[in-house]
């Protein structure tokens, strides 16, 4: 009982729609109907600015952390605390709180690795930032992290590096939301193939997108 009251209190941190909240109560604004629609990290940088996204991005990982941690908080041992975190991850993305829609997932499963294996997020997050640089786009370093997440949750186990043993549920939990971040992103992936997705001032874009932000 108290696994299952835990999986939910990790689904309801989730559901916080951060970007959602903010954008209205502090700017008036509702994110769903500016921009991409989102109310993730990357449309609260571009309607809000900096310190919003910010503010956003970091409430989107910590959700993520924290739920992941429940399990260790409460001295639950049978249950993998990456089931935790898939939960979180899953409320971000259908909030109760927000008619179950919500972000595309990359914020919060970041704060879902960051309670499990910090080394992990360490190197996703040196991908996605020379993949951000090299292209100027989120999406693309999203796209491209979870990949890089779903090969090297299979790869590092045997080379007993970082994730030095196979723990089954995290594999399949992370192959899962490798798949399910890139499916979230496929209306970016087209405009990337059509050179209109949106671009940071930031970086090369040695793709030549041709929407600046």
């Amino acid at each position: 009982m108290t696994t299952i009251l835990l999986l939910i209190v990790a689904y309801l941190l989730g559901s916080i729609p951060s970007g959602l909240w903010i954008g209205k109560f502090f700017f008036h604004k509702n994110l769903q109907d500016y921009g991409s629609g989102n109310i993730g990290t990357t449309n609260t940088f571009r309607i809000l600015g900096k310190k919003a996204g910010s503010v956003v991005f970091i409430l989107d990982l910590l959700k993520g952390t924290l739920a992941t941690l429940l399990p260790m908080m409460f001295g639950i041992e049978t249950v993998s605390p990456a089931l935790f975190g898939l939960f979180a991850v899953l409320g971000h993305t259908f909030s109760i709180f927000n008619h179950f829609k919500g972000g595309k997932a990359v914020a919060t499963a970041a704060g879902f690795l960051l309670g499990y294996s910090p080394w992990f997020v360490v190197l996703l997050g040196v991908i996605f930032i020379i993949a951000f640089y090299l292209t100027s786009m989120v999406s693309f370093a999203s796209v491209l992290g979870a990949a890089c997440a779903g090969i090297l949750v299979l790869v590092l186990p045997s080379l007993h590096l970082i994730l030095t043993s196979y723990d089954w549920m995290f594999t399949a939990i992370m192959f899962f939301l490798a798949c399910f971040i890139i499916f979230r992103h496929r209306e970016n992936i087209a405009r990337i193939r059509n050179k209109s997705e949106n671009v940071f001032n930031f970086g090369l874009n040695l793709t030549h997108q041709k929407h600046n932000i």
